[in-house]
């Protein structure tokens, strides 16, 4: 990885990337997106301040577990302006998604274990199959390719000949 003497104060973003592990792209992206921030030189070159590799590596690890863009993007809200993010800001602010993990991975645990359920039995039957038909609305009235059947049969008599 490249050091960059501490005396440099804003950085290109080649220099962001390699220190980063984010390509180019990700870096405009997470620009775009509001995430990190950078200025423009006189040549309309993009120059970053040091705190944006703290910043980025924020955004990295929030998106590994799952933590949506615009969730980091509030986050990072929070923090003071050209102040690197510190250790104490990371676990305040990933307190907060805490109980939104621990209800995610509920979720994904009921799902595994229907999924073993659904191979285990192997009729992915669309009337009674959690994972192929969660919450129907219309298994009161029909189940199965019927409803598709009777879209079609409707879309005909609607259509002149």
């Amino acid at each position: 990885m490249p050091q960059i003497p501490e005396k440099i104060h804003e950085l290109t973003v080649g220099q962001v990337a390699a220190r980063s592990g984010a390509t180019v792209s990700a870096l405009r992206f997470y620009e775009s997106k509001g995430l990190i921030k950078s200025r423009r030189t006189a040549g309309n070159q993009r120059r970053y301040s040091r705190d944006t590799l703290r910043r980025v590596a924020f955004v990295r690890a929030a998106q590994r577990v799952g933590i949506p863009l615009a969730t980091i993007r509030e986050a990072l809200a929070r923090l003071p302006e050209e102040r690197t993010p510190t250790r104490e800001d990371w676990a305040r602010l990933s307190a907060a998604w805490r109980s939104e993990l621990d209800e995610r991975i509920k979720q994904l645990s009921r799902l595994r274990d229907h999924l073993t359920d659904c191979i285990g039995c192997g009729c992915l039957s669309l009337d009674t199959c959690v994972l192929s038909n969660p919450d129907d609305i219309f298994g009161e009235r029909l189940t199965g390719s019927r409803l598709m059947v009777e879209r079609g049969n409707h879309e005909n008599r609607d259509t002149p000949a």
